[in-house]
């Protein structure tokens, strides 16, 4: 409910004061009148003004709350005051365009209530965060509030008279900047998405009320030093705190971003970090364009778009590495402000174009208008996403992501090898994992983060414990695991210390495309080195996965490949017994929470498996040992609360031998409809893969497929120079080739 405004406070407008100079940040003055110039000409950006005005209608019918903070996400006080700076950007922008002054007295109504909350509460009342907030428990979700209602605040802040302007500012919104900086410097004053969010926040309110002061700490980071300590994130994660070196807004650009546009914290923070960074680069753009933010690393900010869209499968879900919810996508309003700018302040990308013609709708400012006249005026290409590798690192030199797109056979198989830094407090302990898509279907998928967002029934929307016993463990991801025990010995900075190893990204040659890297510091004296390859072989459905683990040991050890399929088991060549009563496989580093549901050993002849999942059929086909294990297994072991999805998992054990080499292939074959109940090509067109040659220098496999053809794949896998010559000794012949690697029909 509504509490009374002071008397003093109630003023009387009347339409003159719209004329005063405009004072909006992101909608510009040239903008709005453009806007007003051609209403009716882009009916997207009709709709999508249309669809903000309905709701901000609504809710001033209704009327507002501002309750005293005391709920953790998904709570009541936590929604509204979130649901409150939503309506209150979009009811400025409708000012701005529409002269409508209901809308300038409905944000002015609400800041008001929330200036005579400030000065009456403390910090928020649940002490989960490391650095506590004033209207939410985390002054993340603080500076949100402040980035968009500081966009709603400039379009009226001429509007206001001089004595209510100085009443908000004194009381409201520059105590508000001092407690989110100066007040709070571990959430202010380091690299990180939270502390993007902070920059942004007290720079675009400093921008609003002319405060270069707070601008400067929003640019450059507070001369405060801040703990070199490891503590507890707000969800109960760990993020590295650093000592004062360098912190504000262009740090961030200059540290969280490769050169390519590659966000060290992964797709899924990108995607949550682009708004602020965005947004502040368009409010300095219009108020500060002596800056040069736009242009700023030679156009980071803008090329980090193109990064963001390319770290999405074919249907445009991001990749769910590192601290990440799936199904995340290109939908998200962060990225509707995103991808609109990329165009508008880009080169005009027309195939940026039919991102958002997807998207159904654009942001009400400049960009989204633009973006919208340009659809109508059919000007949007389709957009096609190639193979790329994008580098992690401030200078591009600290590993990267590798993601391989057929275009041979079919055009919605998407593979990704991760080889990047860790991410900081949000990485996962997961150096050379892969995750594969058909389409949206995870075929080999990678587990994402043990969250469930801003629902509160799950620990208040927040991460759950088993993020760090399970999600972050590397035996929950699609890569080898050496002596059960997890990379880096589970240690943060160990692991962002030392990033992977590109080795070879090669794609010219669309019929055989190649990942490898190389990780040298997971485990002491180990050097492993994925190599894996799409490969559109002549009498194959689709492209094959080709998939060549190594591992260089000084000493024995027990080997573990896990593969988290998503489909229903169909059969494999080998047998297996079942566990009716199942066994934990582990104490620890994850293997707590996994479940062995059933043994295979294999007669090291090669084993395959073959699972559906509901469309269409992918077989694993494995090189093999004597002895060797495949271990059918399950998450949702030790979790009382069901926090854990139930996901299967093969994995691929081998024990007792130092250096050794997996070698698999991925297929994806056929389909089955229940509709008329015919399968058509259920069955593997790959007879068998065997390792033919394996020692440091080179690794060679051999696939036979069903109709008996036969094709070698060998790399080098120490010099990866395109014009170097190899040769190796075969059982029956001599191997040549030139290049990092060869495949060849035999």
């Amino acid at each position: 409910m509504r509490r009374a405004i002071p008397a003093l406070l109630i003023i009387l407008f009347t339409s003159q004061a719209v004329a005063q100079e405009f004072s909006g940040l992101i909608l510009t003055e040239n903008g709005i009148e453009r806007i007003q110039a051609n209403r009716g000409e882009a009916p997207l950006f009709e709709r999508s003004l249309e669809t903000i005005k309905h709701q901000v209608d609504a809710e001033i019918e209704n009327g507002f709350d501002v309750p005293v903070p005391k709920d953790l996400a998904g709570g009541y006080t936590h929604e509204k005051h979130k649901s409150n700076f939503f309506m209150m950007e979009k009811a400025g922008v409708l000012f701005a365009i529409t002269d409508d002054e209901k809308y300038a007295q409905y944000i002015l109504d609400m800041l008001i209530e929330y200036a005579e909350m400030y000065s009456t509460i403390d910090r928020h009342p649940a002490e989960r965060s490391y650095a506590r907030g004033k209207f939410f428990w985390q002054c993340l979700n603080d500076a949100n509030w402040l980035v968009y209602t500081s966009q709603a605040y400039s379009y009226i802040y001429n509007w206001i008279d001089n004595e209510t302007k100085d009443y908000l500012n004194t009381n409201l919104f520059r105590p508000y900047a001092e407690f989110l900086s100066i007040e709070t410097p571990q959430f202010f004053n380091r690299i990180h998405n939270h502390s993007t969010w902070g920059n942004a926040a007290v720079g675009m309110i400093g921008l609003v009320m002319g405060d270069e002061e707070l601008v400067n700490w929003a640019l450059y980071g507070l001369d405060q030093e801040v703990p070199g300590d490891i503590v507890k994130d707000n969800d109960g994660g760990f993020i590295q705190m650093q000592g004062q070196k360098e912190a504000g807004f262009l740090a961030q650009i200059d540290h969280a971003f490769s050169p390519d546009g590659y966000y060290t914290e992964g797709p899924y923070y990108q995607r949550y970090a682009m708004y602020p960074f965005l947004i502040f680069a368009n409010a300095l753009a219009n108020k500060q364009p002596e800056v040069g933010i736009l242009e700023y690393r030679d156009g980071l900010l803008i090329k980090a778009v193109s990064a963001l869209v390319n770290q999405t499968n074919s249907v445009g879900e991001f990749f769910p590495i590192n601290d990440a919810q799936k199904r995340m996508s290109l939908g998200s309003r962060e990225l509707v402000n995103a991808v609109s700018m990329a165009y508008h302040y880009g080169d005009q990308n027309s195939s940026l174009l039919s991102i958002i013609e997807g998207q159904g709708r654009v942001p009400i400012n400049d960009a989204g208008f633009s973006a919208a006249l340009a659809i109508e005026d059919s000007m949007a290409t389709p957009n096609f996403k190639t193979s790329v590798e994008l580098s992690d690192g401030a200078n591009g030199d600290e590993g990267a992501i590798g993601i391989l797109r057929s275009s041979v056979k079919s055009n919605d198989i998407t593979l990704m090898l991760k080889y990047a830094k860790h991410g900081m407090g949000h990485g996962h302990f997961d150096r050379l994992s892969f995750l594969l898509y058909h389409g949206a279907d995870e075929v080999f998928q990678d587990y994402g983060s043990a969250r469930w967002v801003n629902i509160e029934h799950k620990d208040g929307g927040g991460y759950l414990t088993e993020n760090n016993t399970w999600a972050k463990q590397t035996i929950a991801h699609n890569t080898v695991v050496i002596d059960g025990t997890t990379q880096f010995e589970q240690d943060v900075q160990t692991a962002e210390d030392n990033p992977g190893t590109a080795y070879l990204f090669e794609v010219e040659d669309q019929t055989v495309q190649v990942i490898s890297a190389k990780e040298l510091s997971a485990y002491p004296g180990v050097e492993m080195q994925r190599t894996m390859a799409m490969i559109a072989l002549p009498d194959i459905e689709n492209e094959v996965i080709l998939d060549l683990y190594r591992i260089e040991n000084e000493q024995p050890a027990t080997y573990e490949l896990p593969f988290y399929n998503g489909g229903h088991f169909m059969k494999s060549n080998f047998e297996f017994e079942t566990y009716n009563n199942l066994e934990v496989m582990g104490e620890n580093f994850g293997y707590q929470h996994l479940w062995k549901e059933a043994l295979g050993n294999t007669s090291g002849e090669g084993s395959q498996v073959t699972w559906f999942n509901g469309t269409h059929f992918y077989t694993l086909s494995s090189a093999t040992q004597e002895n060797d294990a495949m271990i059918f297994g399950r998450i949702g072991a030790n979790d009382p609360d069901f926090n854990l999805r139930r996901d299967p998992v093969l994995i691929h054990r081998r024990e007792g031998t130092s250096s050794t080499l997996f070698a698999n292939t991925i297929e994806i074959h056929g389909s089955y409809n229940p509709a008329d109940e015919i399968p058509i090509n259920s069955a593997s067109s790959i007879s068998s893969i065997e390792v033919i040659h394996s020692e440091r220098k080179y690794s060679a496999v051999q696939i036979t497929l069903a109709n008996s053809k036969e094709y070698v794949f060998c790399i080098s896998n120490q010099n990866a120079d395109k014009q170097k010559s190899h040769s190796i000794e075969l059982e029956e012949t001599e191997l040549k080739w030139n290049g990092p690697f060869t495949l060849q029909e035999l």
